[in-house]
């Protein structure tokens, strides 16, 4: 029987990275929800439709969160 070290996969964004996002979603606590490569971005102040650029400053295992970057 083979081994393999069982790895979850990596997170596609990095605390300080900026990424141009549209809010896909408003989540339970009224957060906008986007998405990069399929991984859940929680943006505040944000509302579904709206398209900002936003600065990840936290990531966990399953989602991350952003901070809207000013124009």
């Amino acid at each position: 029987m083979e081994y393999r070290e069982r790895r979850g996969p990596s997170s596609p964004v990095s605390v300080g990275e900026v990424y141009d996002v549209k809010i896909e979603d408003v989540g339970r606590e009224g957060d906008g929800i986007a998405r990069v490569e399929g991984f859940v971005v929680f943006v505040p102040n944000t509302k579904k439709g709206d398209n900002v650029r936003v600065r990840i400053s936290k990531v966990s295992r399953r989602v991350g969160f952003g901070e809207v970057v000013p124009e």
